[in-house]
């Protein structure tokens, strides 16, 4: 079954063309599997539908930061799987140190280099991380692990540890993060440059993003996303101070209790405590909402967000990436570890 999959994922690759946009526009991919849509020329912003009701404002600290959550309950993650609010978990630790049998717990699909580090000076914590390669090539390139969520859900909070190679030297398109997504995938296939309607599809994507060679590596953390109002047929970046691409001098309405906060750019070479939170809206309403913590601080908070009008457009897979659509300054890799799909704030491993 792996064989299989890892093969359906270079076919897609290989069929579907590939594009990309200037450096100071947002990538126009998925970030989830290798793939890209032809190049389509953009007029500008996506009409609105119209005003939703929002929910009011909520208070800026009401979401919780640090030691409190599900990880706190279960020091050094020991039991962390047997939590009532866990889906998900996986230290890469039971795999015998053989990739092929990610597959059967990364049931969404495998792709490409991917592989185990036992290198004591780069795993996270145990004995293995699982590492992704991105080879030195001027066309795109994606490594993946995705999980399904059955039953599907109407919020999750994804924690992952992550480390960026000190030889990351990527510009434009790279979706390097993790992602949560709802009916993005129909029988396994992505659908990029297909707009987010309202009852189609959504998705979200944790990553760094890097617009000019100018700016540091890996870029400014940030949420690469497919909602009905996105900007781009190809998806949006929403940054922690509220910046929106594409079309960044249009202000993007975040709500009366959005806090801006300043951009956030990871040091290459150290492991960070990932989480993102999805929270789909009620149909109707604007309560939908992303939230992003870094060693468990919260960094960014967006909320007034629509992503579907209907309530059976709900959560059916997570994944973690890296993706790019070129490589040429050399090889360069990405490191997980410690992976914990949940449905409430899970936090960084306690007393680790």
């Amino acid at each position: 079954m792996g064989r299989a999959v890892r093969a359906l994922g270079l076919a897609m690759c290989l069929l579907v063309a590939s594009c990309d946009a200037a450096p100071s526009t947002p990538a126009r991919d998925s970030g989830a599997t290798p793939h890209d849509a032809a190049p389509a020329v953009d007029t500008g912003p996506r009409p609105d539908t119209g005003p939703l009701p929002d929910t009011g404002p909520l208070g800026p600290d009401d979401l919780p930061q640090g030691d409190v959550g599900i990880a706190s309950h279960h020091p050094g993650d020991v039991g962390i799987a047997a939590d009532a609010d866990v889906i998900f978990f996986d230290d890469f630790e039971g795999y015998g140190g053989d990739p092929a049998g990610l597959d059967a717990r990364w049931n969404a699909g495998v792709y490409h280099d991917v592989t185990f580090t036992t290198d004591a000076a780069i795993v996270h914590a145990g004995g293995h991380s699982l590492e992704f390669t991105a080879p030195m090539q001027d066309t795109e390139w994606s490594n993946t692990v995705a999980r399904t969520v059955s039953p599907e859900l109407d919020a999750l909070f994804l924690r992952y540890y992550a480390r960026y190679d000190t030889t990351f030297d990527v510009v434009g398109s790279s979706h390097n993060g993790g992602g949560i997504s709802a009916h993005y995938f129909p029988g396994g296939m992505a659908t990029p440059g297909v707009p987010a309607d309202g009852t189609n599809k959504f998705l979200i994507e944790y990553e760094a993003w890097r617009g000019d060679v100018a700016d540091p590596n890996p870029g400014s953390l940030n949420v690469y996303a497919y909602h009905p109002e996105q900007r781009s047929m190809y998806g949006d970046h929403f940054f922690p101070d509220g910046t929106v691409t594409p079309y960044s001098p249009t202000p993007f309405d975040f709500g009366p209790a959005f806090v801006s906060r300043p951009q956030v750019t990871p040091e290459l070479g150290r492991w960070y405590c990932y989480e993102v939170m999805l929270r789909a809206n009620t149909p109707g309403m604007r309560d939908g909402r992303v939230a992003l913590w870094l060693d468990g601080v919260l960094i960014a908070d967006f909320r007034n967000l629509r992503f579907r009008d209907v309530d059976t457009l709900t959560i059916d897979r997570f994944n973690l990436s890296l993706h790019t659509h070129a490589n040429p300054a050399g090889v360069t890799h990405k490191w997980y570890d410690d992976v914990v799909a949940a449905r409430s704030y899970i936090g960084p491993i306690f007393g680790g």
